[in-house]
């Protein structure tokens, strides 16, 4: 019989209350994010009361000017990763029923999306402030690895973004019908790759161990750039890597196209997380020569 892991009976609500009539929720993917954002506001309000550890022993803001800079962060997200999801995975559903762009609570965020928001926040916010932007986004790429690591660990909570079947002991047998419905199986269960522990591992522990490692012993924040590409070429290379055992979005399977490739020539390609994921890379490439030559 196949070793398999069964999927621990977790909610996906903490607790709910009823008020005049209406249901309110704690999810853990809410609760994720708000931990997440706190925890990197207080990672980065640490960071900016230690003034060697950054360019001329300046910090790139005051530590009030943080909670500030968080509620950017939180529009850019929202923003940035709801419009993503639109446009980079289904753009003709939402052109057709343009009204649901909006509706955030129905489910439906892109990382990739909202990295671009806080890009977005950052360089505007960075912009009226009148600060180096550079060392803003270091700031936010370091602290951002927190925000994954929770945010993956809810999303195996929830259930969802599981990965291919597996044999592998350590492959889970998710709920629902649509985890169960593997490719060739006659009966029995489905095991899957938790490809979102695998990402929480990868995108989130590690590489967050290592950029805030090099931030407060190692001298990084002193090189502008530096943290920002180590975190975008970080993250890309993990999550290119990932995609290989995650479970595509149904939109890109097809009776020609069972592994859900997004550009594929004779069954070869690569999934949407990967093309998105290998501009990443070469931008982190990028930073990490020129924050390197710049302080040479």
């Amino acid at each position: 019989m196949q070793a398999a892991i069964r999927f621990p009976d977790i909610s996906p609500e903490l607790f709910s209350i009823s008020l005049f009539g209406m249901e309110f929720a704690l999810r853990w993917y809410a609760l994720s994010y708000i931990v997440g954002i706190v925890l990197g506001w207080r990672l980065v309000v640490m960071a900016t009361k230690r003034a060697h550890i950054w360019p001329g022993n300046t910090p790139a803001m005051r530590p009030e000017q943080v909670e500030d800079l968080a509620t950017w962060v939180i529009l850019g997200v929202i923003l940035g990763g709801r419009l993503g999801f639109v446009l980079f995975y289904q753009p003709g559903y939402y052109l057709a029923n343009p009204g649901e762009i909006l509706m955030v609570w129905q489910g439906g965020m892109s990382f990739h999306g909202g990295l671009l928001g806080v890009v977005a926040a950052c360089l505007l916010w960075s912009w009226r402030q009148g600060v180096a932007w550079l060392s803003v986004a270091d700031a936010l790429c370091m602290a951002t690895p927190v925000g994954l690591l929770l945010g993956r660990i809810a999303n195996f909570i929830n259930g969802e973004l599981w990965g291919r079947p597996t044999d592998l002991p350590w492959g889970v047998i998710f709920p629902g019908t649509a985890a169960q419905d593997c490719a060739g199986q006659v009966a029995g269960f489905c095991a899957r790759h938790p490809s979102q522990l695998y990402e929480a591992l990868l995108e989130g522990l590690i590489l967050g161990a290592v950029l805030i490692y090099l931030a407060f012993r190692r001298g990084a924040l002193t090189r502008p750039g530096l943290i920002t590409g180590l975190f975008f070429a970080g993250y890309g290379l993990a999550r290119f890597l990932v995609e290989f055992v995650r479970q595509p979005d149904a939109q890109f399977i097809s009776t020609g196209n069972p592994l859900g490739l997004a550009w594929h020539i004779d069954g070869w390609g690569l999934t949407m997380g990967q093309i998105l994921s290998l501009p990443m890379i070469v931008f982190g490439l990028v930073m990490i020569v020129r924050a390197l030559r710049r302080s040479a």
